[in-house]
């Protein structure tokens, strides 16, 4: 069984706006990822859109680094997501299976905020039976968050 250790990152640039405040449809927004294999081989992953949030990105980088395994039929080795979002790291191994028991409700009986993507998140998980993840700090040195920070941003200055 092969190691892999997955990066993923997520960003937007809230365009004039004050903190909390809304995201608009023009600002840009942009998640990405690179799978690491123990042998050396790399795979990447990157996208951007407009007017999605932050943490939005940060999950889709996760879906979209999942997806790329299972379609690499790498699903079943060693895998480690590292990722410097705590709320995606709390939410998928603190609260996803409690949303789910309670009909995608937070524990103020309010619906998830982004339910939709935690959803998928939710079905494709089963199909990865040694996944573990794992937080870094951002902006900290680590090699991997650095590089799908920056090419994340590369993105974002190609829109």
């Amino acid at each position: 069984m092969k190691n892999i250790v997955v990066y993923t990152d997520g960003g937007s640039r809230n365009t004039g706006n004050v903190k909390g405040g809304s995201v608009k449809a023009t600002d840009k927004a942009a998640w990405a990822f690179l799978i690491a294999i123990e042998n050396g081989k790399t795979h990447y992953g990157t996208g951007g859109e407009y007017g999605a949030t932050n943490n939005q990105m940060e999950i889709t980088a996760v879906l979209k680094s999942l997806r790329a395994l299972y379609k690499l039929e790498m699903n079943n080795e060693n895998i480690t997501i590292v990722s410097d979002s705590q709320y995606v790291l709390n939410s998928i191994t603190k609260w996803l299976t409690g949303w789910k028991k309670n009909g995608w409700k937070n524990a103020s009986k309010k619906e998830v905020k982004n339910k939709d993507l935690w959803i998928q998140i939710d079905n494709a998980l089963p199909h990865f039976p040694n996944i573990r993840f794992e937080w870094t700090k951002g902006h900290a040195g680590n090699a991997g968050n650095n590089y799908v920070d920056e090419l994340l941003n590369q993105t974002m200055d190609k829109m």
